[in-house]
């Protein structure tokens, strides 16, 4: 029997999606990449295909991802970075072999190295981090709403105001607790 794992929980910013292979890291941690396949299978749904993954480079990924995470929760709270975090985010953009290229549509794509490693993936994932950390993109780092979870965000709204790291999990079970307690607060409204 094959086991079931969490659904990923995709976004438009590679980086901030990438730390949210672990979300809910206040309450009941969800660790969205617990094997190997598990993250070849996520770089392959963010463009990023691999061949392989050993324990080591899993390993290497989520000590990226918890760097980034730090870096990126630092950022949006407008604290110095922790050296150690960019220490490793530098070592992983440094490490790879992995070129922009651009598609007959007109979009840029991440084309890795003809091994195809994940060292080379993770490099994308890295300088992507960088971009957002340092301000380069129009959009700012915020932090979910939700207590259990406060994961980093690259919020591009319009207001950059948005709340929640994702409005269908994080946003929809805060208005949910809103509405109970509103429920439980005033019996009669439900009939």
């Amino acid at each position: 029997m094959r086991t079931r794992f969490p659904d990923f929980r995709l976004g438009s910013v590679l980086a901030t999606s990438f730390t949210g292979t672990l979300s809910e890291r206040h309450g009941d941690a969800v660790e969205r990449i617990p094997t190997p396949q598990r993250l070849i299978d996520w770089l392959a749904v963010n463009g990023l295909t691999v061949d392989s993954c050993t324990a080591a480079q899993l390993e290497l990924a989520q000590e990226l991802r918890e760097s980034i995470h730090a870096a990126a929760t630092a950022a949006a709270i407008q604290e110095v970075l922790p050296a150690s975090a960019v220490h490793v985010i530098n070592d992983c953009s440094a490490q790879g072999r992995a070129a922009a290229v651009l598609t007959p549509e007109g979009k840029r794509r991440w084309q890795l190295s003809s091994a195809s490693c994940v060292e080379d993936a993770l490099s994308v994932i890295a300088a992507d981090a960088i971009s957002i950390i340092a301000g380069e993109r129009d959009g700012k780092l915020a932090l979910c709403a939700s207590p259990t979870c406060q994961a980093a965000f690259f919020d591009t709204s319009q207001s950059r105001t948005r709340k929640w790291c994702d409005m269908n999990t994080c946003g929809n079970r805060q208005k949910k607790a809103r509405f109970h307690a509103n429920q439980r607060k005033n019996p009669r409204s439900a009939e």
